[in-house]
């Protein structure tokens, strides 16, 4: 288990901002796939984080954290897209992607820590 809630309240906070800028996305820039994708990645990583909280072996919990490492890159993806395209301005874009960019290191740490079979 992750000893305190600092790494939840981080993901969870992130997910409140990528529902506020679905809603934007959506309602006034008429944009519907990028931002489908990005909700569903930026609002996955506190769901696993939630459901590693649960886990019920080490390994469940590290296979939990694993899945929020790899969707707060696969949002780091759609920040980009949605930046490069002209759908967020540069100043949304950084402020985001920099969250999306901590919790990336925070669980890369952790995962590094955790896992059974450490990668040589």
């Amino acid at each position: 288990m992750i000893p305190d809630n600092n790494l939840y309240t981080k993901a969870y906070a992130f997910a409140i901002r990528i529902v506020n800028m679905f809603k934007f996305l959506t309602e006034e820039k008429r944009e519907f796939v990028l931002s489908r994708q990005l909700i569903r990645s930026g609002t996955s990583i506190g769901a696993n984080i939630a459901e590693a909280n649960g886990g019920v072996s080490m390994a469940d919990f590290s296979a939990k954290l694993s899945i929020s490492y790899k969707e707060s890159l696969e949002s780091k993806y759609w920040l980009s897209l949605l930046h490069d395209t002209g759908y967020i301005d540069r100043k949304l874009y950084e402020s985001l992607f920099a969250d999306a960019d901590e919790l990336s290191k925070i669980l890369f740490t952790i995962l590094k820590k955790t896992r059974i079979n450490p990668p040589e």
